[in-house]
């Protein structure tokens, strides 16, 4: 099916985010890494896709409209999905002609049927010939390693930009999954609104997003308590000063300086924002992703719950990268809990292992004709 020479076609897997698309090329490798944004014009012709089109986002004139086809996970506007697959697929693989491609897509385990149906729909307007689906938190188990073909239980939290999705699998399926559209952007959105309720300034979805990868976190680190020492007697040699510089861990900054309009006069203005307001903000969503993992340890089989404390849980995707989000998990569930080595690209590192080996991986996907759902919803 495969083939590497020029004009032929690739098996493509696609994780298909709400916040960033990522395209595996059978052979190749991950070739493609954007975010999930479509600008187009009054006309509906496609201005610019991925990461230019995001840099247009609140900065676009009144013709132009720079938008998100996905929002918690599912396709919101087929169109501008469609166009964007499209794009990103012309950036991923430049100047080949695609022989309509078979294509593996990740979803959430929650869709509906129609949201489904309407991810192949978009795939096949996009060129694909055969369009096969992959669930989230089975492409992220395998990406991350674990041995999901098993009879052993795993647990995977797969943090996304709309969604959270939490299951437990073993023997190539899921056994309890629980999907909550609660992610990045939820987070984003959550700095947004308290930023604008405690210090009455507007700031935008992009310096929210900066905001939380500056100085977000779900529990009070060690680095902010830390502080630099004076020595002892004012009178460090350079040969002293030289070795402190090489053990000293640098000190994180517990504040940022943020740019906005002020609300009540409308005018610019800068303002200070400390991590500890920011974990306030974060307070909500990360409470619901929480819940989330203890409903779905709830409702897991006793001798695969052994397993999972056995073995940990596995915290993948973007949010996992939020600082003290697993030890926050552990206190909460009394399970350890593990940060995947490439969080960020589970989910695509599983989905290109069932684009390398398609037939083994088979039983794990979901054609156009047959979607099969293993998840039992909480």
């Amino acid at each position: 099916m495969a083939s590497t020479s020029s004009g032929g076609t690739y098996d493509i897997g696609i994780d298909l985010g709400t916040a960033n698309t990522l395209v595996y090329a059978r052979g190749k490798g991950v070739v493609l890494d954007e975010p999930s944004v479509v600008a187009v014009n009054a006309a509906g012709d496609v201005v610019a896709v991925g990461a230019e089109a995001k840099r247009t986002i609140g900065r676009t004139p009144s013709g132009i409209t720079a938008m998100r086809p996905l929002q918690e996970g599912v396709i919101a506007d087929f169109d501008a999905a469609e166009r964007m697959l499209r794009g990103l697929l012309k950036k991923a693989l430049p100047g080949r002609r695609f022989s309509r491609p078979r294509v593996v897509i990740c979803v959430p385990s929650g869709i509906t049927g129609v949201e489904r149906r309407a991810v192949i729909d978009s795939g096949k307007r996009a060129g694909a010939r055969e369009v096969q689906l992959i669930e989230e938190p089975m492409a992220a188990a395998i990406g991350a390693g674990l041995p999901v073909a098993e009879p052993v239980g795993c647990m995977v939290v797969d943090i996304g930009g709309g969604t959270t999705e939490v299951a437990v699998v073993s023997m190539g399926g899921l056994v309890t999954a629980h999907s909550v559209r609660v992610g990045g952007d939820a987070m984003d959105a959550a700095i947004l609104a308290y930023v604008k309720k405690k210090h009455a300034l507007d700031i935008g979805e992009r310096t929210a997003e900066d905001i939380k990868i500056a100085i977000g976190s779900a529990l009070r680190t060690p680095d902010e308590d830390r502080t630099p020492q004076p020595p002892a007697d004012g009178a460090e040699t350079d040969a002293e000063r030289e070795a402190d510089a090489e053990t000293t861990v640098p000190v994180r900054v517990d504040s940022c300086t943020v740019r906005g309009r002020d609300h009540v006069n409308g005018l610019p203005r800068v303002q200070e924002i400390t991590a500890e307001e920011v974990r306030q903000a974060l307070a909500e969503p990360v409470d619901a992703i929480v819940r989330a993992v203890r409903r779905t340890l709830d409702a897991c089989p006793p001798e695969l719950s052994g397993d999972v404390i056995e073995h940990g849980i596995a915290l993948t995707g973007g949010g996992a990268l939020l600082r003290g989000l697993d030890r926050l998990l552990t206190q909460e569930t009394g399970v350890p809990v593990v940060v995947a080595e490439d969080p960020l690209n589970c989910v695509v590192a599983g989905t290109g292992r069932c684009v390398e080996e398609f037939a083994a991986m088979n039983g794990l996907l979901a054609d156009a004709r047959n979607l099969p759902r293993r998840t039992v919803r909480l």
